[in-house]
């Protein structure tokens, strides 16, 4: 398994490809998935990485940390890496994992399991995204959903409703 994620990983070019790799390290360690999700992109205050409100089908990511991450030339594999430890986190919440310390080692367990104890996700887990954030930026804003981007072909499992 660990190989063939990290390949993934360090080649997607998406976030739906960097999501799925995210939705098969959950389901082969931890044994649960869910599908439906959908990925909108806003611009956040600058502390707040990414966020999920319980019941719904939506993890919001912070537009400005991704273009101050874009910006920043970092190597493909460390802005995926980072993309990865945000969609975890919100997925692990999405599951119905509520509390922060859990959902902060269940992600250590997930990456190490699926990716390994030597892989750049697993070294700049253990730093609270809050901390990564404020490097890439330290503005506070409010949050406005108006011009909100809806990224498409996010989560593409199949998820028909069957009524």
């Amino acid at each position: 398994m660990g190989e063939e994620l990290r390949i993934r990983l360090e080649r997607a070019e998406s976030f739906g490809e960097i999501f799925s790799v995210v939705k098969k390290a959950v389901e082969e360690v931890l044994g649960i998935r869910r599908a439906g999700l959908e990925l909108l992109l806003v611009d956040l205050p600058g502390e707040v990485g990414a966020m999920h409100q319980i019941g719904s089908n939506a993890i919001i990511m912070n537009r400005r940390h991704l273009q101050a991450l874009l910006k920043s030339s970092r190597s493909r594999l460390e802005i995926n890496s980072y993309i990865f430890l945000i969609l975890l986190h919100e997925y692990l919440h999405s599951l119905g994992v509520l509390d922060e310390g859990e959902v902060a080692a269940l992600s250590m367990k997930v990456i190490k399991e699926a990716l390994g104890e030597d892989h750049l996700a697993y070294r700049m887990a253990p730093r609270k995204l809050a901390e990564i954030a404020e490097q890439l930026i330290g503005e506070d804003d409010l949050i406005s959903l108006d011009d909100a981007e809806i990224i498409r072909d996010f989560d593409t499992d199949n998820s028909q409703y069957i009524g």
